[in-house]
Parts: C-alpha cells; sequence; structure tokens
C-alpha cells in the first residue's frame, strides 16, 4: 500500500494543474469566439466577392484575367504551411505538419523547383527536425491574423505570378467547417482557375440576365479595370480565409486537448482519493492494532 502522505501530495499536484488546464480551455475558448466571428465575417465577404465575377461570368460576360490563367509549363512552385505558434492543442500542428510533409513531396516529383514556407514555430521547428529548411518563416500570426500582414505576402505571390517568377501556389492549412470538424486540406490559390464555384450562390437575375443577352452590370470606367481590382483581391481574402480557418482550428483543437486534459485529472483525483482513504485507514486500523498490542503487552 502507496504512503498516505505521498497519495496526498500527489493529489495536490493534480489539483493544481486541473485549475491550469481549466484555466487554458476557458482562455481557447474566449479566443475561439473571436477568432470565429472575424473567420465568419471573412467568409461572408470572400463568398460575396466570389459571387460577383461568377454572375459576371454567368450574364454571359468574358471574364478574363491573368491570375485565372494557368501557365503553359509549371517549373516555380511555392508551398504555404499554416502551423501554430504554440503546443497543448492536441494533434492540430502534428497533423498540419505531416501533411505538408507529404504535400511537399508530391510537389517534388512535379516541378523543377520548389520554395516552401512556413508559418507558425512548431511548423518550422517540425521541418528542422526533419532536415528540411523552409526558404520563408512567419512567427507574427497568432489567433488573430490581421489582414495588413496578410496582405504583404499575398502581393509579394501576386508581383511573382505576374512576372513568372511563381507558376503554382500551395497553401496547406486546418480549414474550419464546424466546432466538431476540421480537415487539413491543401489548397491551391494560384493559378485561381475559374472562380465561378459549384458552391457559389446563383443569383437567379443574373441567370435570366444571361439567357436574355443582357447584363445586370454597368461597368465605370470599363469591365477590365474592375477585374483588374476584383480578381486580386479576391485571391487576398482567400488567403487571408486560410489563416482565419488555420487561428480558429488552433484554438478548437486547444479548448478540446484543455477539456480532455481537465476531464482526465478529475479522473485522476478520484482514483487517488480512494487509494488515498483506502491507505488512510489500513494506517488508522495498524496504529490501532499497535496501541492495543502495547496495552496488552503492559498488561501481561
Amino acid at each position: 500500500m502507496a504512503n498516505a502522505r505521498a497519495l496526498d501530495k500527489r493529489r495536490k499536484s493534480i489539483r493544481n494543474i486541473k485549475k491550469i488546464t481549466r484555466t487554458m480551455e476557458l482562455i481557447a475558448t474566449a479566443r475561439f469566439k473571436k477568432a470565429m466571428d472575424r473567420a465568419t465575417a471573412a467568409s461572408d465577404y470572400t463568398r460575396r466577392i466570389t459571387g460577383v465575377v461568377s454572375d459576371l461570368a454567368r450574364a454571359g460576360l468574358e471574364v478574363s484575367h491573368p491570375l485565372l490563367e494557368a501557365p503553359d509549363k509549371t517549373t516555380e512552385a511555392t508551398l504555404l504551411v499554416l502551423t501554430g505558434n504554440r503546443g497543448l492543442c492536441g494533434g492540430y500542428n502534428g497533423n498540419a505538419l505531416r501533411m505538408g510533409v507529404k504535400t511537399r513531396t508530391a510537389l517534388l516529383a512535379d516541378v523543377e523547383n520548389l520554395q516552401l514556407e512556413v508559418s507558425g514555430k512548431r511548423g518550422i521547428n517540425g521541418f528542422k527536425f526533419r532536415d528540411i529548411e523552409a526558404n520563408e518563416t512567419f512567427t507574427q500570426f497568432d489567433d488573430q491574423p490581421q489582414y495588413a500582414e496578410v496582405e504583404k505576402i499575398a502581393n509579394r505571390y501576386l508581383a511573382a505570378y505576374e512576372a513568372g517568377k511563381l507558376h503554382r501556389l500551395d497553401v496547406t492549412y486546418t480549414k474550419f467547417h464546424t466546432v466538431a470538424r476540421q480537415e487539413i486540406v491543401t489548397e491551391t490559390l494560384l493559378p485561381l482557375g475559374s472562380i465561378e464555384g459549384a458552391d457559389t450562390p446563383v443569383d437567379p437575375s443574373a441567370v435570366a440576365a444571361r439567357e436574355s443577352g443582357e447584363s445586370l452590370y454597368e461597368f465605370v470606367p470599363s469591365a477590365k479595370s474592375i477585374l483588374e481590382e476584383v480578381v486580386p483581391t479576391s485571391f487576398r481574402i482567400k488567403l487571408f480565409k486560410c489563416f482565419l480557418d488555420a487561428a480558429v482550428s488552433e484554438q478548437v483543437a486547444r479548448m478540446i486537448a484543455m477539456k480532455s486534459a481537465t476531464e482526465a485529472a478529475n479522473d485522476m483525483i478520484k482514483d487517488l482519493s480512494r487509494t488515498y482513504n483506502r491507505a488512510r485507514q489500513s494506517q488508522i486500523t495498524g496504529e490501532i492494532m499497535e496501541v492495543i498490542g502495547g496495552v496488552e503487552a503492559l498488561e501481561g
């Protein structure tokens, strides 16, 4: 039987750990709600700006932009992997890292020159551990990525793509669907391809205009100038949405991990309390038997 004092000391230690995990769970919950609000707003904006160009295409207007057209030959590619700066979030960082390594291996077989860029200290260290050196690293993104910071990266990609120095951009990140479902995905953001997606809501008036050969839109000064602004903005927002989804998913993973840790601490405390009570009872019984034995020895 374990020593009662040692069991009590261990129980107190686990109670202290429980307080920490419970606090971290509450913090992650608060951060998750803020991050999800931002991600929801960005989703609505992305859906709407994509819908505008999709309506133009459905209305019979010619939608042409360099970002929508793939190069004849893909030799220059970039892979951006989004991870977190901190741990204690279950398998979030590990899953993103494994998908990033798998995607990198697949891309190396298809392109001549691949640039690896990693966001998050955990991902940077994970690739270093595998003897893979990243060409660019970012550590300034946390639970609330700022659009201005993401825009700088997006503009660099756009400039490289327009100059012919970048032919393809893939992003590996954790896509947020619901609190119960997050998915590790790799999406190709450049070239954009046809941004008229199947999930884009169809405007009935745009469909009617397309069938009648009329356009619902009047461009000032011209359709080309509008598209030159809308299409790059669509790419920037999509990249920003990737960072937001990754931030939300990280907080969800941390919230679930800390909740599980708190519940595990509760179970350990219960088990230790039962063991402590048995040890204490055994100790008290032994002390009583020693007293009785001593009394009998004196009487004898």
